[in-house]
């Protein structure tokens, strides 16, 4: 019990009031209230000031609520441990994601199924669209998140997740950032940077320059923060794709919609997985995922 009492504390806190922790905890707003008073009577000291309506940490509450945030990740941790040894750590999912895909989608779902599964040991493979086709046909990753460049077959479960439009980042200082969309024709004489492995280059510059219309030369990057800081220093540009509801905030770096023939530019996302190879795991998490966008 004392440690559901600390976790009540944890909600109280974080939620800000009685009420709303209680909501989350799925008990009566006096329960909680009960709980904690019981918490501070244990301990022998007062954690919470009450004022009226509202609350403040004492001192002692304050250095109780920090180490209680250490202790129950501890515990969390100690039984995914135990209960993965009991499983003979069997369970596994192996989830592939395209490279040039920046979102924070799939991150939030690994996250959620994490904590519905803490057994499961989740791997994650990252390549380009053919890696991680070619992936998948092997067995060697058990569903994928990708954008659409073939027909759907029907030996996979194709599931569309999201449309995406296609920005481009370039530098503030670039003339360009004063534009309020970039025809793929304004760029041709810019070198286009674009996040990829070495095996995967020639496949992604292929996509851009045939699929996309990106004529201008090609510069390659390992990751999203080696494409930014090449652009920063005004050594090309960033095609990115924006799923929903475009946020920037960025002021060295500015994002400007890509349009071909005064069109926007989009891409489909979906979760690949075969229907040969498909288990309980794979359809929950990809029901998962679909949530997250």
């Amino acid at each position: 019990m004392f440690l559901r009492q600390i976790e009540y504390l944890q909600a109280v806190i974080e939620k800000g009031n009685f009420y709303l922790a209680a909501e989350q905890c799925n008990v009566s707003q006096s329960a909680i209230s009960q709980q904690i008073k019981k918490l501070e009577d244990e301990l022998g000291v007062q954690l919470l000031e009450r004022h009226n309506r509202t609350f403040s940490l004492t001192p002692a509450g304050e250095h109780f609520y920090r180490k209680s945030l250490i202790i129950t990740s501890d515990i969390r941790q100690l039984v995914r441990e135990t209960k993965r040894i009991a499983d003979n750590n069997n369970a596994v999912i192996r989830i592939g994601y395209y490279k040039g895909y920046y979102g924070n989608e799939l991150s939030e779902a690994i996250s959620i199924f994490s904590e519905k599964y803490p057994t499961v040991d989740v791997q994650i493979v990252t390549g380009s669209h053919e890696e991680l086709y070619y992936a998948t046909e092997n067995d060697t990753v058990d569903i994928t998140l990708n954008d659409q460049r073939r027909a759907f077959s029907d030996a996979y479960n194709n599931q569309i997740l999201a449309e995406s439009r296609l920005y481009i980042e370039l530098s503030s200082k670039n003339t360009l950032s004063r534009l309020t969309h970039l025809e793929t024709d304004d760029l041709k004489n810019t070198p286009c940077i674009l996040v990829m492995n070495q095996a995967g280059q020639k496949e992604e510059q292929n996509y851009y320059e045939k699929i996309i219309g990106l004529k201008g030369p090609f510069l390659f990057a390992d990751n999203i923060q080696e494409a930014r800081l090449k652009l920063i220093t005004g050594q090309g540009y960033l095609p990115v794709d924006v799923i929903g509801e475009q946020v920037w905030f960025d002021t060295a770096v500015s994002r400007i919609p890509l349009t071909r023939n005064g069109e926007p530019i989009r891409k489909t996302y979906c979760a690949f997985w075969k229907k040969d190879n498909s288990g309980y795991y794979i359809e929950d998490f990809a029901e998962i995922l679909k949530s997250c966008f």
